[in-house]
């Protein structure tokens, strides 16, 4: 029997556009800073700390888009919902907490 993803897609494409949302706003604020970094060395430190931490942040969000992007792959090919280990099926519940989990609880721990 065929299992219905209609709502785990739902979830995966606004995810999608969330996972993109961040990106772009984390980029925007990389490539034009809105402060002055030629004020006070102190200010520069700050400011540099503060990218480096949306470089972490763009790189986790990039990820996530991966995951997000390679779930909608495996609905459209059918096999989304399946252990990539075992090839059963992932619990429903673990697929409502993470909608892009490629294992099953017992493959996951």
């Amino acid at each position: 029997m065929s299992r219905d993803f209609s709502a785990a897609k739902e979830r995966l494409l606004e995810l999608q556009q969330e996972y993109q949302n961040r990106i772009d706003k984390i980029e925007d604020h990389i490539y034009n800073p809105q402060d002055d970094l030629n004020e006070h060395w102190d200010d520069q430190a700050i400011s540099m700390r503060d990218n480096e931490m949306r470089k972490t942040l763009l790189v986790e969000a990039k990820q996530g888009l991966t995951y997000v992007k390679n779930a909608l792959s495996r609905i459209e090919n059918g096999t989304y919902g399946e252990c990539t280990v075992c090839g059963e099926d992932i619990e429903e519940k673990r697929l409502e907490a993470v909608p892009y989990a490629t294992l099953c609880m017992q493959h996951a721990s």
